[in-house]
C-alpha cells in the first residue's frame, strides 16, 4: 500500500543533472521529454513497518531543524513507542518529503553498510533479508527499485504462502495424528464393547436362567401358600373352639377364686384371732422374763458398774502389754460382707463397734496426713456413737501415744497399741474380752483381723461399710 501520494521516483541530484543539457548537445535541437510520475507502489506490511522502524530510530539523530515540524514531537517519544505511535506521520512525512526522505536515507544506508551500498548499486545480494532489502530500495530509490519492492513483496507473498502452507501440513499432520490415534482408540473401545458385550451377553443367559428357577420357585410358593390358606382357615376353627373353651374353664376358675377369696377371709380372721392369742402369750412369756431377771439382780444384789470390758483390756494393757486376758471362743453370729449389715448390727442392743483405725483411714481418705485421718475418722464415730448410744472403739498402730489428738468424743474410746504387738492382736484382746452373747462389731479390711476375731463370735465387716455409713451422716 502507498505511504501517502506519489510523487517523482528520481533524487533531486538525479532531477537536476536530467534538466541540464548535455554537453556538446545543442540546446536548440529540442530537450528530451521529461519521464512520466508513477503512483507510489503498493508496499507488502512487512516492509512498511520496516521502513517506518528504520526512519524511527535515526530520528532523534537528526538536527532538530532537519526534523520536519509534524515529527517533532514524535521524535522525543521513546524508542519502543516511536515506532508504534507515530507511524502514520513518519509515513505520511516520507511521502511528502522528498528531502527529509534523502535526510533519513542517508544514516540509514550509512547504518546499513554493505547491504546499503549495495540496494544503491542495484545488486542486492541473494542471501539477504528481502524486507530490509525492500525498505532500504524504497528510502533511497535506486534505478530498479520498483522491482525490488516487487521482488521483496513476491518473496514476502512466497515466505506468508510458505508458512501458510506448513501450518496447513502441520495442521494435516496433526489431523492425521489424531485421526490415527482415534482410530487405535476406537479399535480398543470395539474391543471393550465386543467384551463388554460377550459378558452382557453371559449374564443375560445367567438372568434368563435365574428367571426360569424364580418362575418355578414361585409357582411351588403359590401351592404351598395355598396348602398353608387351607391349613390356616382349619386352625383358625381349632382356636375358636379353644377360645370358647377357655372363656368356660375362665368362668369357672374365676368362680373358684371367688371361693378361694372368701376362704381366705375367713383363714385370715383366724390367723388374727391366733396372732392375738400369740401376742398375749408373748407378752406374758416377756413381762415374766423381766421380772425374773428383776428378782435375779436383787437375789444377787448386782451394783450398777461403771466400766465397760474393754476399759479393763485398756488399763491392764497399759499397765503391762504382753498381759492378755484368757477367753475361749464363744458361739456368735456368722460373718456377713453386706455394708448394710452394719447398720443392723449397731441397732442390736449393747452393741460394742471396734474399729481397725488405720485399715479404713488409708482406704477411705489416704490422701490427708495422719493426724488428719485420725481426726476425721474419731470426728465420725462419735456422730455414730451419738446417734446408737453404743460403745465405740478405735484402735491404731503406734509404739507410743500420739499428741494432737482432737478432744474424744463422748462415747468414743481411743487405743494405740504399745511397741512389739499390732493394732490387730489389741483388737483380738478386745474381743476376747467381751462376755458371751454380746453383739461384737469389727470393722477392718484385714483378712487375718476378720478370721480372728470371727472365731470368738464377733460380727466382721469391711472397711467400705464404715466409710458408707459415715459418708451417709
Amino acid at each position: 500500500m502507498p505511504l501517502t501520494e506519489p510523487y517523482d521516483d528520481h533524487l533531486p541530484e538525479e532531477r537536476s543533472s536530467a534538466a541540464a543539457p548535455e554537453a556538446g548537445v545543442d540546446p536548440g535541437a529540442g530537450a528530451p521529454e521529461p519521464e512520466p510520475v508513477l503512483p507510489e507502489p503498493v508496499l507488502p506490511e512487512p516492509v512498511r513497518q520496516r521502513i517506518v522502524a528504520l526512519t524511527a530510530a535515526v530520528l532523534p539523530g537528526l538536527p532538530a531543524d532537519e526534523v520536519p515540524v509534524p515529527l517533532r514531537r514524535v521524535a522525543k517519544f521513546a524508542p519502543n513507542r516511536r515506532a508504534r505511535l507515530g507511524a502514520p506521520a513518519i509515513a505520511a512525512q516520507l511521502t511528502a518529503d522528498p528531502l527529509f526522505r534523502q535526510r533519513v536515507t542517508a544514516r540509514v544506508l550509512a547504518d546499513a553498510g554493505d547491504l546499503g551500498a549495495a540496494v544503491v548499486d542495484g545488486t542486492a545480494p541473494a542471501a539477504a533479508d528481502p524486507v530490509e532489502v525492500a525498505a532500504l530500495a524504497y528510502l533511497a530509490r535506486p534505478r530498479g527499485w520498483r522491482e525490488l519492492i516487487d521482488a521483496s513483496g513476491a518473496a514476502v507473498r512466497a515466505e506468508a504462502d510458505s508458512a501458510v502452507v506448513a501450518e496447513l501440513v502441520r495442521e494435516a499432520e496433526q489431523r492425521a495424528g489424531r485421526a490415527e490415534h482415534d482410530r487405535a482408540v476406537a479399535r480398543v473401545e470395539a474391543e471393550k464393547l465386543r467384551d463388554e458385550l460377550a459378558r452382557v451377553r453371559e449374564e443375560l443367559g445367567q438372568l434368563r436362567e435365574e428367571a426360569r428357577q424364580l418362575s418355578r420357585t414361585l409357582r411351588e410358593t403359590q401351592a404351598r401358600e395355598r396348602k398353608a390358606n387351607e391349613l390356616l382357615a382349619t386352625e383358625r376353627g381349632r382356636a375358636a373352639r379353644a377360645a370358647a373353651d377357655a372363656d368356660a374353664e375362665l368362668r369357672r376358675a374365676r368362680a373358684r377364686l371367688a371361693e378361694a377369696e372368701a376362704a381366705a377371709g375367713v383363714a385370715r380372721a383366724s390367723a388374727k384371732e391366733a396372732r392375738s392369742v400369740d401376742d398375749a402369750r408373748l407378752w406374758l412369756l416377756l413381762e415374766t422374763i423381766g421380772q425374773a431377771a428383776v428378782g435375779l439382780r436383787r437375789e444377787l444384789a448386782l451394783d450398777p458398774v461403771d466400766k465397760l470390758p474393754a476399759d479393763f483390756v485398756a488399763d491392764a494393757f497399759a499397765e503391762n502389754p504382753a498381759a492378755a486376758p484368757a477367753g475361749g471362743p464363744a458361739a456368735r453370729a456368722r460373718d456377713t460382707d453386706d455394708p448394710a449389715r452394719l447398720d443392723q448390727l449397731l441397732a442390736l442392743p449393747r452393741a460394742h463397734l471396734v474399729v481397725d483405725g488405720y485399715n479404713v483411714t488409708k482406704r477411705g481418705f489416704g490422701e490427708m496426713s495422719l493426724e488428719q485421718q485420725r481426726k476425721r475418722l474419731i470426728t465420725g464415730l462419735g456422730g455414730i456413737a451419738a446417734q446408737t448410744g453404743d460403745e465405740v472403739t478405735v484402735v491404731f498402730d503406734g509404739a507410743e501415744r500420739m499428741h494432737g489428738l482432737p478432744p474424744t468424743p463422748r462415747g468414743v474410746r481411743v487405743l494405740f497399741s504399745r511397741k512389739g504387738e499390732t493394732a490387730d492382736e489389741l483388737i483380738r484382746r478386745l474381743v476376747r474380752a467381751e462376755p458371751a452373747g454380746r453383739p461384737v462389731v469389727v470393722v477392718s479390711s484385714d483378712r487375718e483381723v476378720a478370721d480372728g476375731v470371727r472365731r470368738h463370735g464377733a460380727y466382721p465387716l469391711g472397711a467400705d461399710s464404715l466409710l458408707r455409713r459415715l459418708s451417709r451422716s
